[in-house]
């Protein structure tokens, strides 16, 4: 029987014997209870209450404005709808660069205020200080590689990440690094599809691809984006599996002309 399918609660354990098994790993993202609920009876391994919140739920142009009050509160409602899925939180720009006390600081607000399970961050060599010091308390670690949102503004742009010699060898170099401070799993987002099987090769770790091909351990998409709740965002790499804003833009319509032509509430419809 399949890993996935014989464990009544995802753990970082179950996801590492998914990988040495071959089984590809399922995770998207949700900020709610009611959403975090249907993709845990669905039977998704991974749920992660992602930064994106700050695009999606706060209507923000980055991931930066978020804060970490607000994960805490995305994240706990997130956790009440769960029963199996692994929950991971994403640590907010600015509660854990540069400063390892504050990001064992925030990770703890994390773990003790939600319920969740572990954390990510964003970052290699730059943040291995953070990643030890939160690792030494005992809280699970997912890294994420190549196109890092909250890095934007180093970057200037959301194009594909390691292309070159030197950045794709950072790129495995900080994988690897990752991997050896003890994270149990990492995140890769928008690289070359050769290179994220490259890195998955190398890792005995799981590797998440987002926009980083299909040699990954497995797929990460952000919730609104594959529902179709999102119709500007467009990416190469996107799937959308249903078109939610057509669907409810329809039905509030309807529901529109219903009131306004006295059609609802019909007889059956009311005390």
């Amino acid at each position: 029987m399949s890993v996935h399918q014989n464990v009544k609660k995802v753990t970082t354990h179950v996801l590492s014997a998914m990988k040495l098994k071959g089984e590809k790993i399922t995770m998207l993202t949700a900020y709610d209870y009611s959403m975090a609920r249907i993709l845990d009876n669905a039977g998704i391994e991974v749920i992660l209450v992602g930064d994106s919140a700050s695009n999606v739920m706060a209507g923000y142009e980055t991931t930066l404005p978020v804060t970490l009050n607000e994960m805490i509160n995305y994240a706990s409602a997130v956790v009440r709808g769960v029963k199996r899925a692994l929950v991971v939180v994403d640590l907010p720009f600015g509660s854990y660069q540069g400063n390892s006390r504050e990001a064992l600081a925030s990770a703890i607000r994390i773990m003790k205020e939600t319920g969740a399970a572990a954390i990510k961050v964003e970052g290699g060599s730059e943040i291995s200080e953070s990643v030890t010091r939160i690792l030494s308390a005992g809280i699970p670690v997912m890294g994420h590689l190549g196109l890092t949102p909250q890095s934007i503004n180093k970057f200037g742009t959301y194009a594909v990440r390691a292309q070159d010699g030197a950045e794709a060898q950072k790129l495995m170099e900080d994988a690897v690094l990752l991997e050896k401070l003890g994270c149990f799993a990492v995140v890769l987002e928008k690289i070359p599809a050769a290179l994220a099987g490259e890195v998955s090769g190398k890792l005995k770790i799981p590797a998440i691809s987002i926009g980083a091909g299909r040699h990954a351990d497995g797929q990460v998409l952000v919730l609104h984006d594959m529902l179709g709740l999102n119709n500007e965002f467009s990416p190469r790499f996107l799937r959308r599996y249903l078109n939610l804003y057509s669907e409810i833009t329809g039905a509030v319509q309807q529901y529109i002309h219903d009131v306004r032509t006295g059609d609802f509430p019909s007889e059956k419809e009311q005390y």
